[in-house]
């Protein structure tokens, strides 16, 4: 071989196999290896593959993009500095996933909650939202997650629904003139918490009636609360615009517990879900093999076609 067809040989297999063209080489081979292709938009977080792909938050997202997702979600990302976001942002961008759910800091907890009715709260929650809308610009998200807080004991629980309507109203102004929409989560961490079920979370978004305000469907959070995952997403469908991923009990990856996740995702995908859906769950194993696990599980899982 001429020297000059081996060093435009030489310079093409290279460009084949760089990480940011989405193909990425075999260390044990000299074969490449194309992502894999799933069937849905699941989103991994920082640290799920810290292991192996390091502690740098902008290699776990190029990994990430590696193994085929397409989506990433950071609960975190309005503590970050601006710089990292930016940075995170311009990554997402250039690997082609779509920016899920970050949490609006302060945006209505335990310390402050939206079914009080207190200024001093809402005042609080809409700081928040103003703050993320300029976070969402640096990472070109649209979905940011918003838990309105606790109880408030001392009222009616139709004035306490009144009250979180009224303050998200308020949040809705703010994000809608960006097209960004607050997803409202309903947990089962405590029984002090508001928002615990998916037909109530309906009700709200059905009293602030605006498409900045709909609903995250946490399919752990709502297996342990209700049940009847797929009946109760049908129902809420129409106001559903976020789903994020856990099995039951342990909240770790699908197949370590008991929800049936291949139907769950096949039914998800007829429905013709073209959003998110966020892998907010521990690994059930430690180190690389645990997070090969996670990736193997969702591969099993997505595999329903």
């Amino acid at each position: 071989m001429k020297r000059r067809s081996f060093i435009q040989k030489t310079a093409l297999t290279t460009g084949a196999i760089s990480v940011s063209s989405g193909v990425f080489a075999n260390p044990h081979s000299a074969e490449t290896i194309a992502p894999h292709k799933f069937n849905l938009k699941y989103a991994p977080h920082l640290g799920m593959f810290k292991n192996l792909a390091g502690e740098d938050p902008i290699d776990q997202i190029n990994f990430m993009a590696d193994q085929g997702f397409t989506a990433f979600e950071d609960n975190g990302m309005m503590k970050r500095d601006i710089a990292m976001q930016t940075k995170m942002g311009e990554t997402l961008a250039k690997r082609g996933m779509t920016m899920g759910v970050f949490v609006i800091d302060k945006g209505g907890n335990m310390a402050n909650t939206l079914a009080a009715g207190k200024q001093e709260y809402i005042d609080i929650f809409l700081d928040g939202c103003k703050k993320a809308v300029e976070t969402a610009k640096r990472v070109n998200a649209k979905w940011m997650t918003v838990v309105p807080g606790g109880f408030e004991r001392k009222l009616p629980i139709g004035v306490q629904d009144g009250n979180v309507i009224e303050a998200l109203k308020r949040g809705a102004e703010i994000l809608e003139p960006h097209g960004l929409v607050m997803v409202l989560e309903p947990l089962s961490d405590s029984p002090d918490l508001y928002l615990q079920n998916s037909d109530q979370t309906y009700m709200i978004c059905k009293g602030v009636d605006s498409p900045s305000c709909k609903i995250l469907f946490d399919i752990y959070h709502m297996q342990k609360t209700e049940g009847h995952l797929i009946h109760n997403m049908d129902l809420t469908w129409d106001e559903v615009a976020y789903i994020q991923i856990g099995d039951n009990p342990g909240r770790k990856e699908p197949t370590t517990g008991e929800i049936n996740y291949k139907n769950v995702f096949k039914w998800i995908h007829e429905k013709g879900f073209n959003g998110v859906l966020g892998m907010e769950h521990g690994n059930s194993k430690e180190g690389k093999k645990g997070e090969q696990a996670v990736i193997d599980a969702y591969k099993h899982e997505d595999a329903f076609m």
